[in-house]
């Protein structure tokens, strides 16, 4: 048996916490579900022409290609 204890191992620091960065991206999500709501999530929100799939699935809450 082995002696090695990965308890013991100090804990690896973590980054801090961009709440900027957080509330933005929640922004961002609260965007995409009032636009899926309103039936317009497909949609570039400036020329009203459909977002490629690909871009929605990359970044799903794009709002313009």
């Amino acid at each position: 048996m082995s002696d090695h204890d990965p308890a013991a191992e100090p804990t690896p620091a973590l980054a801090p916490l961009d709440l900027d960065a957080v509330e933005r991206d929640l922004a961002d999500v609260e965007v995409a579900l009032a636009r899926l709501d309103a039936g317009t999530y497909w949609t570039d929100e400036v020329t009203g022409e459909p977002l490629p799939v690909e871009l929605l699935e990359q970044h799903p809450t794009a709002r313009r290609v």
